[in-house]
């Protein structure tokens, strides 16, 4: 995992993204938050099990479902299997390590 601050980055209320290998953050404090990697962790396993372009072209696919689905964004984005499987086990910092491969889809 490469840390990279920029703010310029991210979207208002985002703290982080992972475009695989990075993960921006949106300050240097936040380099310290575990919780929040671990998330990011998450993503980058998503990412490699998918082969990166897979990985962005399902995520935004499943976003357009979402929001259709809710007619909310921030629901749409929070109901993504990925992002389901990231907020789930953000506070498992032993996850990683255990998760099987295609983990995601239990969270469909």
């Amino acid at each position: 995992m490469i840390l990279i601050v920029n703010r310029f980055l991210l979207r208002k209320g985002f703290n982080g993204i992972t475009l695989w290998p990075f993960v921006v953050l949106r300050n240097k404090q936040l380099k310290e938050d575990t919780r929040l990697l671990n998330h990011e962790r998450i993503h980058l396993y998503q990412q490699a099990e998918l082969l990166i372009v897979f990985f962005y072209i399902w995520y935004g696919v499943e976003f357009l479902v979402r929001w259709f689905q809710y007619k909310n964004r921030h629901l749409a984005y929070r109901n993504i299997t990925f992002e389901r499987e990231a907020y789930a086990n953000e506070k498992d910092f032993n996850y990683c390590k255990q998760r099987s491969f295609w983990r995601f889809v239990n969270y469909l």
